[in-house]
């Protein structure tokens, strides 16, 4: 599935999202995703400034986090919120979907909410979390289809900080419903190299995870020992 440690670290976006997360771990977070060659950083909104100054002279995208991790927030909010992360010099936003409104079926409201936070915030990648665990499957595939059809980059199965993390069963459901339209990004709890591979071969080709640095290390060590069994 992936030749080499580099080609695997490119579909990680290495994260701490932590509330406790400090400008030391932050900056231990760009090292790491320097070092290994992380597609990106995902941090909090007040990280973003630092992490572009990181890692300005390095091909390691920055990502942060919009109305996060409730999703509950005002459209104005979240517009206003992703227009200032993305003057600070993010590359890409990970907003969580209103999931009250979708579970109570204003689908109307949930696509307008998204459209204009996409619509405002141009020349950047937009993923949308639904919070999969929150939802049945036939509102996974419903939430999914949405997300593609306002125009998102990639549906995104979770916070990482709700009862429940990405499942295969779960990316499955969401690829098939975003008809090509949109990809996926697994996310939540995903802290080891198999689980990764599942998530990949369910359809993921973006994985968000606090354990980049371990999953790579075990990937190396694996090759490492397949390659003197041969």
């Amino acid at each position: 599935m992936f030749g080499n440690a580099i080609e695997l670290a490119q579909v990680i976006e290495h994260t701490n999202l932590k509330p406790t997360a400090t400008p030391a771990d932050i900056k231990a977070l760009c090292d790491e995703a320097r070092h290994y060659s992380f597609y990106a950083v995902v941090v909090n909104p007040c990280y973003v400034p630092m992490a572009v100054e990181l890692l300005k002279d390095y091909d390691v995208k920055v990502c942060t986090v919009i109305d996060f991790p409730l999703g509950a927030s005002t459209t104005a909010s979240k517009v206003m919120e992703a227009v200032e992360a993305v003057r600070s010099g993010a590359d890409e936003l990970d907003v969580v979907m209103n999931i009250g409104l979708f579970k109570a079926q204003d689908y109307e409201a949930s696509a307008r909410q998204l459209k204009d936070f996409i619509l405002l915030t141009p020349g950047v990648a937009h993923k949308v979390i639904i919070e999969a665990c929150y939802l049945t499957d036939a509102e996974k595939a419903g939430a999914s289809r949405l997300v593609a059809e306002v125009g998102a980059d990639f549906v995104k199965t979770s916070t990482g900080f709700g009862p429940g993390g990405a499942t295969a069963h779960d990316v499955r459901i969401m690829k098939d419903a975003a008809i090509g339209k949109a990809s996926v990004k697994a996310s939540g709890g995903i802290k080891t190299l198999d689980t990764l591979l599942d998530m990949v071969d369910a359809g993921a080709t973006r994985i968000g995870t606090s354990s980049g640095v371990a999953i790579v290390e075990e990937f190396i060590l694996r090759n490492n020992k397949l390659a003197g069994e041969e």
